[in-house]
């Protein structure tokens, strides 16, 4: 039976469930108290688990709509693959004077284009994966307030699938990646625009500790739907709706570098461990496209196939 892993919040604290349907399984009523990251942790024996208490609870439980959803887990370690979706890209190039290299800047719309299409046709075919960490405190649940700082003035959305590591993996091959992976989730890698790239020190590159790692800018889950019941991971629709308009509706099949590369590139450099997120990029349909950012009490909404969705309100940070 297709289920998700998730985590709600209690009077008696966070609890593992499972999500089966539109009902809630609370796996503490079946004899299993661990957090999800400790069923993680020993994905290979805990899946049968798992799978026995869904096919045991059928469709018993609560309705999901009454309890709180939050993050599945705090992972350990946060990847995330910039520049990975074509059409993004382009549009990013197109959109935000910010993003473009003095070099496009004197170009005229049309060039500017072509250029830009060129580079990510190259990309697509031989380029490695581009990589970078985001904090683990960034995290916060499917439904929680995203926090828009002061000292921000072009907070982005970025609607992602998210690959969660069930295994300890280094050196891996792009043929095995999958068999390290326990399933994949939402993730919305939200982005302070303006202070990824840096006009003081451009030469040292982007700086992603200010354009990514705010408190909050990680909405994680509802779940993690183990990779089993995802039969086609390039077959996702990723839509993300601000104030009820879509921004972004594109699929997987977009994606230029695929996981099983981000994966075999990741581990050729670090160790990633159970419960480790990789956000392998985000579709077109971001508001530097469009010229349009996050203001307090804006409500993003965003899903993906068989994922579930994530609704969450943008808050002023307090003074």
């Amino acid at each position: 039976m297709t289920f998700g892993l998730a985590t709600i919040g209690t009077a008696d604290g966070e609890q593992a469930v499972l999500v089966v349907g539109e009902r809630i399984v609370r796996l503490t009523d079946h004899g299993e108290d661990r957090t999800v990251l400790a069923l993680l942790d020993d994905w290979a024996a805990a899946l049968p688990r798992l799978e026995e208490i869904a096919r045991t609870a059928g469709d018993t439980g609560q309705l999901m709509d009454s309890v709180t959803m939050v993050a599945p887990h705090i992972p350990r370690q946060i990847f995330c693959t910039g520049a990975n979706y074509r059409k993004h890209v382009i549009g990013l190039i197109m959109g935000d004077p910010s993003m473009r290299s003095r070099e496009s800047e004197a170009m005229g719309e049309d060039e500017r284009r072509a250029d830009a299409e060129r580079m990510m046709d190259e990309r697509a075919k031989a380029a490695l994966p581009y990589c970078f960490v985001k904090l683990s405190s960034c995290v916060v649940g499917p439904n929680d307030a995203v926090v828009l700082p002061r000292n921000v003035a072009k907070p982005d959305w970025e609607l992602e699938l998210g690959v969660v590591i069930g295994r300890r993996a280094r050196h891996v091959t792009p043929e095995t990646a999958m068999d390290y992976v326990a399933g994949f989730s939402v993730v919305n890698d939200v982005t302070a625009r303006e202070h990824i790239f840096r006009r003081d020190n451009s030469a040292m590159g982007a700086d992603w500790l200010s354009g990514k790692c705010f408190p909050t800018f990680l909405p994680f889950g509802p779940m993690i739907v183990p990779r089993q019941f995802v039969p086609d991971p390039y077959d996702l629709t990723i839509e993300l709706s601000v104030n009820g308009k879509v921004y972004q509706n594109e699929t997987t099949r977009d994606m230029m570098i695929g996981i099983e590369r981000q994966i075999a590139y990741l581990s050729d450099r670090v160790e990633l461990r159970p419960g480790d997120v990789i956000c392998t990029g985000s579709p077109y349909g971001n508001g530097s496209a469009f010229g349009v950012f996050l203001q307090p009490g804006d409500v993003m909404e965003g899903t993906i196939t068989g994922l579930g969705t994530q609704r969450n309100r943008c808050v002023a940070e307090e003074a």
